[in-house]
C-alpha cells in the first residue's frame, strides 16, 4: 500500500514537470485573490502583524529569501503558474520591486489573514482565543489586512495599468484568457466564526457557509462583470487537522478536531454546487472548483507514503503553536529538514506539501484549462 501511494506521489510531480514542458502558451497570467494560503507577499507594505518577511521563513525559496510567503518556500499560485508554462514565482501587487511588466503574466492580490467576511480582515486579537499567537507583545491588536473586496479595488487598479502597457486589445485578452484562483475561507471559520461571538450569535453554522457562499458568488459575478472567464474557487482544507487546532484540541491528545473537518467538507459541497449553478447561468465562463481537502488529508493520515515523518506538529518553532513573528530567526526549535514535515508553521503547509497540492488540483481540477 505504502508503495503504491509513493508511486503516486511520484506520479503527481512528474505530472508536474510535464506540464511545464506542455503548455506554454495556454493561459498567459495566472491572477490571485486570497488568504494566506496564495499571499506572496503583501502584507510585507501593511500594518499588519500578520506577516512572514523574515527568517526561517523563506529559507528553502530561491536565494533563501523571506518574501511574506507563509512557508519555508513557494505556495501553490507559483507551481501552478510555472505549470502553464509561466513564470515560477507570482509576485505580490504591491511589492515595489516589481512592475506592470512582471504583473502582465501573474499578479498576487492576496492578503494573509483576510477572509470572505469583512470581519475576518479586522478580527480583534487578544488573550480570551489563540489569535493571540499571531501577536508579538501583549495586548489587544487589530490584523487589519486587506478585505476581499479590496483586492478587488487593486485589481481593477491592475486592469488600468495592464491597458495602458499593453494595448486594450492586447490587455482584454489577457484579462479573459488568465486564470483566476481564489483560495479563502479558512479564517473565517478558525479565527471569526469560532473565537469570536458576533457571527455565531447571528448565525448558526450552515447558515454561516450560506453566507460565505453568497459573498464568494458576489465576489465571482464581479470578477466575471469585469472580465474573467476562467476562475478556480478554491475548497477549504481539512482545518481541523492544522497542528494549531490539534493543539488546542489536547484533552483528545491532539487529534484533528473532527467538527471542524466536516465543516470543512460541508462547505465544499456548497461551493461544488455553486460551481455547477454559475456554469449555466454565466455565457462563457469556465468556473472549477479546486479541492484540496482530499490529498491534504490522504498526505496527513499516510505521511510515509509521500515521503513525511511529520504531520501532527510543524517544522517551525515547537510545531504547536507558533506562526508569523513567534516563528522567527531566534526560536531554537525550528527543525533541520522542512521536506520531513507537512507543515512548516501551526498554520501552513510546507513547500513540498504545496508542491504534491498543486499538481494534484493541476491534475483534478485545472487540467481543463490546458
Amino acid at each position: 500500500m505504502a508503495l503504491t501511494m509513493y508511486a503516486s506521489w511520484l506520479l503527481l510531480t512528474q505530472f508536474l514537470v510535464t506540464l511545464v514542458l506542455t503548455t506554454a502558451g495556454k493561459v498567459p497570467a495566472v491572477i490571485v485573490f486570497g488568504d494566506s494560503s496564495v499571499d506572496a507577499g503583501n502584507n510585507n507594505q501593511i500594518s499588519t502583524i500578520l506577516k512572514s518577511n523574515f527568517v526561517p521563513y523563506g529559507r528553502d525559496f530561491v536565494g533563501g529569501k523571506p518574501t511574506g510567503r507563509f512557508s519555508n518556500g513557494r505556495i501553490p499560485p507559483d507551481f501552478i503558474s510555472q505549470a502553464f508554462g509561466l513564470k515560477p514565482t507570482v509576485p505580490a501587487y504591491l511589492d515595489p520591486n516589481y512592475s506592470i511588466k512582471d504583473f502582465a503574466t501573474g499578479v498576487c492580490f492576496a492578503s494573509a489573514g483576510t477572509g470572505y467576511d469583512n470581519a475576518t480582515s479586522d478580527v480583534l486579537v487578544s488573550f480570551s482565543g489563540f489569535q493571540i499567537f499571531y501577536c508579538p507583545v501583549v495586548g489587544l491588536v487589530v490584523q487589519s489586512v486587506i478585505p476581499l473586496w479590496g483586492e478587488l479595488e487593486y485589481y481593477k487598479d491592475y486592469q488600468k495599468k495592464l491597458r495602458a502597457y499593453l494595448g486594450t486589445q492586447k490587455a482584454n485578452n489577457v484579462i479573459s484568457e488568465a486564470l483566476y484562483l481564489m483560495s479563502l475561507g479558512t479564517n473565517d471559520f478558525l479565527e471569526n466564526y469560532y473565537i469570536l461571538t458576533r457571527r455565531s450569535s447571528q448565525y448558526s453554522i450552515k447558515q454561516y457557509q450560506d453566507f460565505l457562499g453568497g459573498i464568494a458568488e458576489e465576489f465571482i459575478r464581479q470578477l466575471y462583470s469585469l472580465g474573467a472567464r476562467k476562475i478556480s474557487l478554491g475548497g477549504l482544507p481539512p482545518m481541523g487537522c492544522l497542528p494549531l487546532e490539534r493543539t488546542m484540541n489536547f484533552f483528545t491528545g491532539r487529534q484533528c478536531r473532527d467538527e471542524y473537518n466536516n465543516v470543512a467538507k460541508e462547505f465544499n459541497g456548497k461551493l461544488k454546487g455553486l460551481v455547477v449553478r454559475l456554469n449555466k447561468e454565466l455565457k462563457g465562463i469556465k468556473l472549477v472548483l479546486s479541492n484540496p481537502y482530499d490529498i491534504l488529508l490522504q498526505i496527513i493520515q499516510r505521511p510515509s507514503s509521500y515521503g513525511f515523518e511529520v504531520t501532527g506538529m510543524a517544522c517551525c518553532a515547537t510545531g504547536m503553536i507558533e506562526m508569523s513573528y513567534m516563528c522567527d530567526r531566534f526560536n531554537p526549535f525550528t527543525c533541520t529538514d522542512a521536506s520531513k514535515y507537512v507543515f512548516w508553521d501551526s498554520f501552513h503547509p510546507t513547500e513540498k506539501t504545496n508542491r504534491i497540492i498543486s499538481a494534484y488540483v493541476m491534475k483534478h481540477a485545472l487540467g481543463v484549462f490546458l
